[in-house]
């Protein structure tokens, strides 16, 4: 492998390149989705920091936390990317991203002190997917790589929120996109790292349990975004 491949990228931010490519990307949800509907449980407040988990099943994925942190959340957000994307798309480091090489673990370590490091800034943020890469949607046997319960481990002030991702062709051609940002997490900050992994991944299992039934059954307890 070649050093430049497993080198480390860090986050990068530019104000000016995040408003633009937030107005970019904002209208790129508006064209390719007919409707984009969230329920929303957690709202930060300007002294919070808040790890973000998703569950991880399209090429949406990398542009969503964007959009959550511009239209709701409003905090000083970060996110781990993949590598191989990042190299593939240098852009998103200007707007918070820092690389993770999952296929090295020594490289991988250095990327979950960067988000622990990153914790520290006031109001801070990170998004992250900790199954570590696309699967089809499903409600159950969610596994997560070890990263999420290692950074919340080590920033214990931060709340840990799940956020479910759904998206479905049933109503219309167009796609619609579901969002269902839940509750912090609740556990003991001296659970070991593989009792907490199974907490966090139990906790998004009901979150993405609800939020495919409610999609279909009680739309109403969405709003639009």
């Amino acid at each position: 492998m070649k050093k430049s491949e497993t080198e480390f990228i860090p986050a990068q931010e530019k104000s000016w390149f995040i408003i633009l490519f937030d107005l970019y990307t904002r209208s790129l949800f508006w064209r390719r989705f007919k409707n984009i509907w969230v329920d929303q449980s957690y709202q930060p407040g300007p002294e919070s920091k808040t790890i973000y988990y998703l569950n991880h099943t399209s090429w949406w994925d990398g542009l969503i936390p964007l959009l959550l942190n511009r239209k709701l959340f409003r905090q000083n957000a970060r996110a781990m990317m993949e590598d191989k994307q990042m190299r593939e798309h240098g852009l998103f480091k200007r707007i918070g991203a820092f690389s993770v090489n999952l296929e090295n673990p020594r490289s991988a370590v250095r990327s979950l002190r960067f988000a622990v490091e990153s914790m520290k800034r006031e109001n801070s943020s990170l998004f992250i997917y900790p199954e570590g890469k696309i699967y089809p949607f499903k409600t159950e046997n969610i596994q997560f790589r070890d990263g999420l319960a290692w950074i919340a481990n080590r920033v214990q002030e931060a709340d840990v929120v799940p956020i479910g991702i759904y998206i479905t062709t049933t109503n219309f051609d167009k796609p619609e996109l579901y969002l269902k940002i839940g509750k912090p997490v609740e556990f003991n900050s001296e659970t070991d790292r593989s009792k907490l992994k199974s907490i966090f991944e139990a906790n998004l299992e009901r979150v993405l349990e609800q939020l495919e039934d409610q999609a279909h059954n009680e739309s109403f307890r969405f709003d639009r975004m």
